[in-house]
């Protein structure tokens, strides 16, 4: 991959982070999830577990969104 296709990659990346961050302020519902959803395509790593998006409270709570400072 070339570096313009680098550079123009990433730009749409950051249009799409732009045009989450402005659904998730308008829909205002989504929490925990649209913050996932905003962090991760804040920066370039690939997840291949992101996806489904958003999560549902069934499949469970994810060890990384628990808080500890919470526990007894």
């Amino acid at each position: 991959m070339s570096d313009n296709e680098t550079t123009r990659l990433r730009a749409k990346l950051e249009q799409a982070r732009a045009v989450i961050a402005e659904l998730v302020g308008t829909q205002g519902a989504l929490g925990s999830e649209g913050d996932r959803a905003l962090d991760y395509f804040a920066d370039d790593r690939f997840d291949p577990g992101f996806l489904p998006w958003p999560r549902h409270a069934a499949e469970g709570t994810r060890p990384e969104d628990l808080n500890a400072a919470n526990d007894d």
